[in-house]
């Protein structure tokens, strides 16, 4: 078989075991894990969350699937895509900033699914999710920049692929079959970030990583039963980089210094439920006005420095939506001046258009810094001023905001985050097992253990909230 980049990676990762990996990936996959399971108890509470569920439900389909919150089970396809819309239904989900891809909101729910279906074991999640994680990254660096300057959403690209990869893993697909699960993936990329205009974000962008981990496993379960795609459809003529990345496509990343710097060891877990470029700007304002917010009235004046492509994509100071309102450096620097930008209701439909917070907004001032736009996008950094109308001035700068590699979270202040998205919508028990069964992931008989504190204790509950 002719060699590849690509064929040369998916080898790789084809062949991880357990027993290989550091002893502080396994620990980052089980952080990861976590994470995703609290944002994905939080979103399927939300308004998208339960209309594709029920969308899903009405299919009634037969399966050992577990939709988050659900008390019923359907195929594997459709929980991943009703887990992924979820653990990605409130911008709260991990991110790898340099490749731009938002892994565990598609790796994690495919591998998950894949894993429930065949009863995998929780070492074979972990490898999945290590694997899938690596993939995904690694595609967002070699596709280039082209897609993300022609307005394609590049972790709904390249999520497709590494969710086939993480679901094929976890079946014991051989390598073959596993090439063929990625090769249908490769035709299932897509994703456009329209909804990252001022004119309404809706609620595509949720389902963006859902479909990717549908594809996932629908094309993993395709696979194994003998269905053919193309094996060289990554980098060959007209392949996933070609076709997308065009010129600026660089498919040497695909493979290049494998098992040394382990994707998944470059996560960044977001301490705010807002779009990655506005996390340093919210952190900055909260120094400056300290523990408690301020009034509107107070505010003199507020500068943002951010990137040019911020500037361009984020400045929209009047949103009319959740989406709108999350990737907003206005409206999110409003908040974090006079609120608490850490809790998700203030990105409510019922909070957007509070008059107080739309006048200061309004008057939020954003610009390019060439300090920031030097680093971009290797760091999401921000600049802020402000001034009180007593005279009363501050200014700073981030480079790397906290929760990134370069100024991780707690383990506390992870808990801490998984407790709040989980409140309300899990019991403290099914949260304190849930936890442990993370906690002892690798060592679990079956993936199943950990699924089953996913649904509601009372079979009538149609979710958790």
């Amino acid at each position: 078989m002719t060699r590849s980049h690509a064929h040369d990676l998916i080898a790789f990762v084809h062949q991880i075991s357990l027993d290989d990996l550091p002893p502080a990936v396994v620990e980052q996959a089980k952080i990861c894990l976590l994470e995703a399971l609290g944002c994905g108890a939080f979103g399927s509470s939300q308004p998208w969350s339960r209309m594709l569920a029920e969308e899903v439900l009405s299919e009634q389909s037969r399966g050992v699937g577990t939709i988050i919150g659900r008390a019923e089970k359907v195929s594997a396809p459709g929980a991943a895509l009703c887990n992924g819309t979820a653990i990605h239904g409130y911008e709260l989900d991990d991110l790898i900033a340099s490749s731009v891809v938002h892994p565990g909101a598609a790796v994690i729910p495919a591998a998950l699914a894949a894993g429930e279906a065949v009863n995998a074991t929780g070492a074979r999640l972990i490898e999945a999710i290590v694997a899938g994680y690596e993939v995904m990254h690694r595609l967002g660096l070699a596709i280039g920049p082209e897609p993300f300057k022609r307005g394609f959403h590049v972790t709904s690209l390249t999520a497709p692929v590494a969710c086939a990869v993480a679901a094929g893993i976890v079946m014991d697909l051989p390598l073959e079959k596993l090439l063929s699960s990625i090769g249908l993936c490769c035709s299932s990329a897509s994703g456009i970030k329209s909804f990252a205009t001022g004119n309404g974000g809706g609620m595509v962008k949720r389902l963006h990583l859902g479909r990717g981990a549908e594809a996932g496993v629908r094309m993993s379960q395709l696979a194994e039963r003998g269905f053919l795609g193309p094996p060289f459809a990554i980098d060959s003529r007209f392949g996933l980089l070609e076709v997308f990345g065009g010129s600026g496509a660089m498919p040497e990343k695909l493979d290049s210094g494998l098992g040394g710097d382990w994707a998944i060891s470059q996560t960044w877990f977001k301490v705010f439920p807002v779009c990655g470029w506005i996390q340093s700007a919210i952190q900055l304002l909260l120094e400056f006005r300290g523990e408690t917010p301020l009034a509107a009235s107070e505010i003199a004046k507020v500068r943002i420095g951010v990137s040019e492509y911020a500037v361009r994509n984020n400045s929209e100071a009047a949103p009319i939506d959740t989406m709108g309102a999350q990737y907003s450096i206005p409206y999110c620097a409003a908040v974090a001046l006079t609120g608490n930008p850490r809790d998700p209701e203030m990105f409510a439909p019922s909070a957007v258009n509070r008059a107080s917070t739309r006048e200061l907004a309004a008057r939020v001032e954003v610009v390019v810094d060439p300090r920031i736009e030097a680093v971009y996008p290797a760091q999401y950094g921000a600049s802020a001023s402000l001034t009180l109308t007593d005279g009363k001035t501050f200014e700073g700068i981030v480079l790397d905001c906290h929760g990134t590699p370069a100024d991780p979270c707690t383990q506390e202040e992870s808990r801490a985050k998984f407790k709040l998205l989980t409140r309300g919508r899990i019991s403290e028990a099914q949260a304190d097992a849930l936890t442990e069964y993370v906690r002892d992931a690798a060592d679990l008989s079956s993936v199943r253990l950990l699924t089953g504190t996913l649904s509601p204790a009372r079979s009538h509950d149609p979710s958790f909230a």
